[in-house]
């Protein structure tokens, strides 16, 4: 299978674990020593190593999900991830390096319908037990409005 078509693959399959609040597999999606973080286009353009979201380690991205079920208790409300095709940017034997245009909606309770988050992923990835994982997500939304229910992973 094509490195395009197994990024996509990657993409889909991480996005329905999200949607469908399967959130105790998110972290399988990264290598064990990954960085995911979320920030903005401004502070991304500006070099701004912190994001409103950091993680260095598989093991962080697990404990944010603890904290989510255990925690951080909120109304119950539903996502849809719409993600574009990527854009293979280089490709090496040690990894993929990659940009997909993402488009998040939140359906809260009263069943409205709201755009939560739109952007960008920039990716890292490599094989590790036979699997394409990331080794680095940045999440760079379009704005730097972050919604205070930012808990859960985009």
């Amino acid at each position: 299978m094509s490195a395009l078509l197994r990024l996509a693959a990657l993409n889909a399959a991480y996005a329905a674990t999200i949607d469908q609040d399967r959130l105790e597999a998110w972290p399988d999606f990264f290598v064990a020593d990954c960085l995911y973080k979320i920030t903005s286009a401004d502070n991304q353009r500006r070099g701004y190593a912190a994001g409103v979201v950091y993680a260095d380690s598989r093991a962080m991205l697990r404990d944010r999900i603890t904290a989510l079920r255990t925690a951080n208790i909120y109304e119950r409300q539903n996502y849809r991830h719409i993600v574009g095709l990527p854009v293979i940017v280089s490709e090496a034997a040690d990894g993929i390096v990659a940009e997909t245009p993402f488009l998040v909606v939140r359906i809260v309770r009263d069943a409205r319908t709201e755009l939560f988050a739109t952007g960008v992923y920039l990716d890292k990835l490599r094989e590790a037990d036979g699997q394409l994982r990331f080794v680095e997500r940045i999440v760079v939304c379009d704005s730097g409005h972050f919604d205070t229910l930012l808990a859960i992973p985009l």
